[in-house]
């Protein structure tokens, strides 16, 4: 995955790093680094999967039951 950015006419060099880095966030760069990070094997990424789903469904269940305030 490469991303390419060239400086545009009048363009401050401020403006075009912001538009790389709005680049790098919309694709995903350093999410799929950190992903990547180190080695996780497949039954290491099933238990974290299992663990992070548990922790939002609880998360969601507690929410739920409370009073709204408007």
């Amino acid at each position: 995955m490469s991303l390419k950015v060239s400086i545009r006419d009048g363009e401050s060099q401020e403006s075009l790093l912001k538009r790389f880095q709005r680049m790098v966030q919309t694709e995903g760069v350093l999410r799929e680094a950190r992903a990547h990070e180190y080695f996780v094997s497949r039954g290491d990424a099933e238990r974290i999967k299992a663990k992070k789903s548990a922790r939002r469904r609880k998360r969601n269940e507690s929410m739920s039951n409370r009073p709204r305030q408007y």
